[in-house]
């Protein structure tokens, strides 16, 4: 080996920094093969381009050029020239053959989030959210994305996290209320008090009347930063919140929490987070820019996160990663 070759500990390839510089390219293509409804053209099978280009009446040009990115990012495979959903892509982008579409969030990410994303400069210039400039469909398309991702993490807070031990769950201050019925729907025998802020009361008890789970909730209305519903309470759901809200509200938060949780209860506190492990985890540190540009809200250094808790009764016991989804910090009442 002479002084001039490159050991292989040495080789360096720009592969990393070219597939993250050309990212929105598979973005605005994901979002386009969901628009026109491509993963639904096939969902019942595997289709070659002309069919698919028939089914969702683009040219056979553009129906192979979306089928062949969407091959190439792991949610297509192609064998033979004919093109079949991958079990990801069937579970969430086949329509109402999916276990959950994810159609809504990603027309949310499509029309709201990604011309927020072209203020980014001025945002890092400035700390500033961009201009939302929202209109009535606006709004309605940023309402619908952002629940459907809501009932996505509820969906693997389901699958990740032991519902059946709890009796007499609080959900305080969220959004959505998919991640309380997600639970009861685990667990026969438990029952929610939901108190939500005045605005999102008659929803929730809309979801929680068509999940068929009225008798085994009450929904109250209070404003999340001042709510104190009391009660002794064995889990205590806090989802989507802390973003919102600043470090002082945040303490009050998670102190009126603790006063309605009885000794030994668990808080389940899902939210993204900014940790200090050797790598960071990228969906939470993504939507640090994210809630930033959209409207100013904060994703938190988990170490703050765990300082409000111990500040305010409560014992940080676990930490579990949602796929495709947020963390969630568990607490016991202590």
């Amino acid at each position: 080996m002479t002084a001039t070759t490159p050991t292989t500990a040495a080789i360096t390839t720009p592969e990393r920094i070219v597939d993250i510089a050309i990212g929105y390219m598979g973005a605005k293509q994901l979002f386009a093969a969901s628009r026109i409804g491509l993963f639904a053209a096939i969902a019942d099978g595997a289709r070659t381009v002309d069919e698919i280009a028939a089914a969702t009446s683009v040219t056979p040009r553009m129906a192979r050029i979306l089928s062949d990115a969407m091959a190439s990012l792991g949610l297509l495979n192609r064998r033979d020239g004919r093109y079949e959903l991958t079990a990801d892509a069937a579970a969430y982008l086949s329509g109402a053959n999916a276990e959950l579409d994810l159609g809504p969030f990603l027309a949310f990410l499509n029309e709201v989030s990604y011309g927020h994303w072209l203020q980014f400069d001025a945002t890092v210039d400035t700390t500033e959210p961009g201009e939302l400039g929202m209109d009535e469909g606006r709004w309605a398309t940023f309402m619908a994305g952002v629940m459907t991702y809501n009932e996505l993490h509820a969906s693997m807070l389901a699958r990740h996290f032991d519902f059946s031990p709890y009796r007499d769950a609080l959900d305080l201050g969220g959004l959505s209320p998919a991640f309380a019925i997600e639970g009861m729907k685990a667990n026969p025998e438990l029952s929610t008090r939901f108190v939500f802020a005045p605005d999102f009361t008659a929803s929730v008890e809309e979801a929680v009347a068509q999940a068929g789970l009225g008798d085994r909730a009450i929904v109250e209305g209070a404003e999340t930063e001042t709510a104190a519903p009391g009660g002794e309470h064995d889990l205590v759901l806090v989802n989507h919140v802390i973003h919102r809200f600043d470090d002082a509200q945040n303490r009050v938060i998670l102190a009126n929490a603790r006063a309605a949780a009885r000794t030994g209860a668990r808080l389940v506190l899902l939210d993204f987070f900014l940790d200090d492990d050797a790598r960071q985890r990228s969906i939470d540190a993504l939507h640090a820019g994210e809630y930033l540009v959209i409207d100013g809200t904060v994703v938190y250094p988990e170490s703050t996160v765990r300082e409000w808790l111990a500040g305010t009764g409560w014992k940080p016991v676990d930490k579990v990663a949602l796929p495709g989804s947020p963390r969630i910090l568990i607490a016991e009442a202590v």
